[in-house]
């Protein structure tokens, strides 16, 4: 579950960012993966998503969003859970990610 005493707060500053998301324009089903999601299917949706997040004008508001609220579930900011998670176990203080804005993941372009 999402750390919501992470979250920044209700001013909506902190927000705007998700009304430019390239994501808003898709499927919300390609970036969270279906229950019993395995092999080739989870990789091609987990490229698709990566895809969309790839040509996003907020992609880096996004992934600090995610990485700071140690977001548990789907592709945000194109980091996958599995990404995340190596993130949240080499780095044990997660207070700040800006320092990993722009973290490119195994085999990803930065944008």
């Amino acid at each position: 579950m999402t750390d919501l005493s992470r979250l920044p707060g209700a001013a909506e500053e902190h927000w705007n960012w998700q009304l430019e998301g390239a994501c808003r324009s898709v499927d919300s089903s390609i970036f969270f993966h279906p229950a019993n999601e395995r092999g080739n299917a989870a990789k091609e949706r987990e490229e698709h998503a990566k895809a969309v997040c790839a040509r996003c004008p907020v992609r880096v508001p996004c992934r600090r969003y995610a990485l700071a609220t140690r977001e548990p579930y789907g592709v945000w900011g194109g980091l996958t859970e599995g990404e995340r998670r190596v993130l949240f176990t080499d780095f044990t203080d997660t207070s700040d990610f800006s320092d990993f804005s722009d973290f490119a993941a195994p085999g990803a372009r930065s944008a």
